[in-house]
């Protein structure tokens, strides 16, 4: 068993390894599209939260108050 884990232990560094690479100079253009965001649209997201935490704030799913008009 001993063997096992010592082979499972050295597939996971070498997976772990393989994935660390040094981006290229021109792909990091690529890589900092807004697209390649967690968030793509943040100011979007944020008023799409706003508008259900005052919709939903009568039926306390969430911890935001409101009367429903979408005003603070």
């Amino acid at each position: 068993m001993g063997l096992f884990y010592k082979l499972l232990l050295m597939a996971g560094l070498l997976i772990i390894a393989v994935a660390c690479t040094p981006v290229a100079p021109w792909q990091r253009g690529t890589l900092a599209k807004p697209a390649m965001a967690l968030d793509p649209n943040p100011m979007q997201s944020m008023i799409r939260a706003h508008i259900h935490t005052s919709r939903e704030a009568g039926s306390a799913s969430t911890t935001g108050s409101g009367g429903g008009c979408g005003c603070y």
